[in-house]
């Protein structure tokens, strides 16, 4: 199953966010055997700065996704206020073998 996962960075945590990129990018990367992500990137408010996450995962359950996110060095170094997890259905746009 695909799932969207919407995250919104705390307020003021630009600094949190460029101090921990690159270990993100590295974790993302990272191959897992419960969870495949399918697509990734920041989100940018309406000045063009980096505030969040957009990513689609391929995962059996959302617990299995909820679970990959722990391990997310964005989170555990504080960055991570809101996170939203869906089912997603990639109706349009969808690489072949997704």
């Amino acid at each position: 199953m695909k799932f969207l996962i919407y995250t919104e960075d705390k307020a003021d945590s630009l600094q949190i966010r460029t101090d921990n990129r690159n270990a993100h990018l590295g974790w993302l990367k990272t191959p897992d055997n419960k969870v495949s992500l399918l697509t990734a990137g920041p989100w940018l408010d309406d000045d063009g700065v980096m505030r969040g996450s957009m990513l689609i995962v391929d995962a059996e359950t959302k617990d299995e996704v909820e679970k990959w996110l722990l391990r997310d060095p964005y989170r555990a170094a504080g960055l991570t206020g809101k996170i939203i997890i869906k089912p997603f259905i990639w109706a349009i746009g969808a690489p072949p073998e997704a």
